[in-house]
């Protein structure tokens, strides 16, 4: 029996997914090698080949025994999407088409679905016991690159992963279904896994075998620093915790400890103390304005379905009104008003009305603006 007709004729319990961009020189062998591992171990599956090339590829991959699913959208997301999206399993596996990975550890993958993980990722660093073979991954893809965006994952998102950025890795139908992913570039794999750490799925680790990159046509997709600096981009964007909230509650209270300190030297007409006074103003403002833009990026996040619900946005707004806001923001403005026509001649007491109008200004215009990005959630 042939492999193509060992994998069509039996249920599917496992799709590989594979992307594939103009590799007709390495799809073949990588479809070969897929189709192996489903019939040395006995696994009823399927390789599907999400193709957006403009080469030989499909006609490569379908006759050596894969389903080619044409992608007309460019992006690795995309290509995943497309190919995730007309897989037949129960569980997805999903691998590159350079030739860098063994496709041997999709047993292991497998085995750990089966037992219960709803996500097995592979991991090519030592740190997470892989095995990188020589020359198969840049100095700053090994030292740098990836141990950083897996450290950011495991502070910020309690992610269990050392090597966040494999693109080996396997999950259930179920999972992918969950976690509505929407990014289509090379940030889809750094998407999923901090998606599944933030909906507390259960995420196993695989080490892996990664091998030199096969191709020789072409270079590679990935580019050091446009994708560095993407994934870094991403990391913050959908972190506004980290992003916003902790830089502005720093601000927030290095402003009000400075104003404490600083406020009877400075009423008494201290020059020295009023500079220190404005200095901590521009300390509250900032630390304000980073607080409110943390909550309308989470509420933009989860209203475009970036990030998944959080209980704590939802509580925010089953407390906070647009009317609040405005009763809260127009009381404060008038505060400052006065405190301002009342300064005269002292610096202090201006600075300290100065500050209080805007903030109340700030709060009356950040409810108009939440409240309009939160219509989605009501």
């Amino acid at each position: 029996m042939s492999p193509e007709r060992n994998v069509e004729t039996h249920p599917v319990e496992v799709s590989i997914v594979i992307p594939c961009l103009n590799e007709a020189a390495t799809i073949g062998a990588c479809v070969d090698a897929a189709i192996r591992v489903l019939r040395e171990h006995e696994i009823a599956g399927e390789v599907v080949v999400a193709d957006s090339s403009s080469d030989d590829s499909p006609n490569v991959a379908a006759s050596h025994g894969a389903r080619v699913v044409r992608v007309d959208l460019k992006g690795y997301g995309n290509g995943l999407m497309g190919g995730i999206g007309a897989a037949r399993g129960r569980y997805i596996i999903m691998a590159d088409a350079d030739g860098q990975h063994d496709f041997q550890a999709i047993r292991e993958l497998v085995a750990q679905l089966r037992d219960g993980a709803e996500l097995a990722q592979g991991c090519r660093l030592p740190s997470g016991g892989g095995r990188i073979m020589p020359g198969a991954m840049k100095w700053s893809h090994r030292w740098i690159g990836n141990p950083l965006f897996s450290l950011l994952s495991r502070w910020w998102y309690r992610s269990p992963v050392h090597d966040i950025n494999c693109g080996f890795r396997g999950f259930t139908r179920t999972l992918y279904d969950r976690l509505d992913l929407q990014c289509t570039g090379m940030e889809f794999a750094a998407e999923m896994i901090l998606k599944a750490s933030l909906l507390r799925a259960r995420i196993a680790e695989v080490p892996i075998t990664v091998f030199p990159d096969q191709r020789v046509v072409h270079r590679a997709h990935l580019r050091t620093f446009r994708d560095g600096w993407r994934a870094l981009r991403f990391f913050l964007l959908y972190t506004p915790r980290w992003l916003f909230l902790m830089p502005g509650l720093l601000l927030w209270l290095a402003g009000s400890a400075g104003y404490v300190a600083a406020w009877t030297a400075a009423a008494g007409g201290d020059a020295a103390s009023a500079r220190a006074m404005l200095f901590s103003s521009a300390c509250l403002l900032c630390g304000y304005q980073s607080v409110i833009f943390a909550i309308f990026a989470k509420t933009f996040a989860v209203s475009e379905r970036l990030l998944p619900a959080d209980p704590k946005l939802t509580r925010f707004y089953e407390l906070v009104s647009l009317e609040k806001g405005l009763l809260v923001g127009a009381a404060a403005l008038g505060a400052g008003i006065v405190l301002l026509a009342w300064s005269g001649p002292n610096l202090a007491r201006s600075i300290a009305g100065a500050t209080v109008t805007i903030l109340g200004f700030q709060t009356m215009i950040s409810s108009f603006l939440v409240s309009i990005i939160g219509l989605r959630r009501r």
